[in-house]
């Protein structure tokens, strides 16, 4: 018999949370217009956090496609990061990215830049769904829990579409609570866990 992770849900969250990802993967894809809008808010949020180095995402299929906001930011003087999957149980890596880095494939059909670590202080943070208390649902993983509870210092934005909202993501104990969500309708200040 495995022994269960150390930061396992409960077995009532587990189906909770599994049923809510089931019913958010049906969702249709987004459109290119709503996924311009969403990089614009997220350009945005960028700079009024005044961040140095912002870590983003290479996408996966059906994930909104963020590599035009990744040369816009590398256009604007940032540094940009981007998450390096590391085995399970361990909190994401994150390298340096810039339009001439060559890429390579990672874990779960990621891809990473060939580049030196980086540490930055905004992070992007992905999700199928999210509620007003600033509680996400990811993938899973518990990478970006993982992440974001050993770079307390670094601050996070989720980002989603205004139709990834719920009325109550369920929670376990190491669930993460956001300050933010940005969507193609502006930055959604969250309750933080309330």
């Amino acid at each position: 018999m495995v022994a269960p992770h150390p930061l396992s849900d409960p077995p009532d969250i587990v189906e909770a949370k599994a049923a809510l990802r089931r019913l958010m993967r049906d969702r249709p894809p987004p459109t290119p217009g709503e996924t311009a809008l969403l990089i614009d808010v997220m350009r945005a949020a960028a700079g009024d956090a005044h961040a140095h180095c912002v870590a983003s995402l290479w996408p996966l299929e059906g994930e909104p496609d963020l590599r035009p906001l990744a040369h816009a930011l590398h256009g604007a003087g940032r540094q940009v990061a981007l998450p390096e999957t590391t085995p399970r149980g361990h909190p994401l890596r994150f390298r340096r990215w810039t339009p001439d880095t060559p890429m390579r494939p990672g874990r779960f059909g990621t891809r990473f830049p060939d580049g030196p670590y980086a540490e930055p202080d905004l992070i992007f943070v992905p999700l199928l769904c999210f509620d007003r208390r600033g509680f996400r649902l990811g993938y899973g993983g518990g990478y970006y829990d993982r992440t974001l509870a050993e770079r307390p210092d670094a601050r996070a934005i989720g980002f989603a579409f205004s139709r990834q909202e719920v009325a109550f993501v369920p929670t376990g104990p190491y669930d993460v609570a956001l300050d933010h969500v940005a969507t193609e309708h502006g930055v959604i200040t969250c309750a933080k866990g309330a």
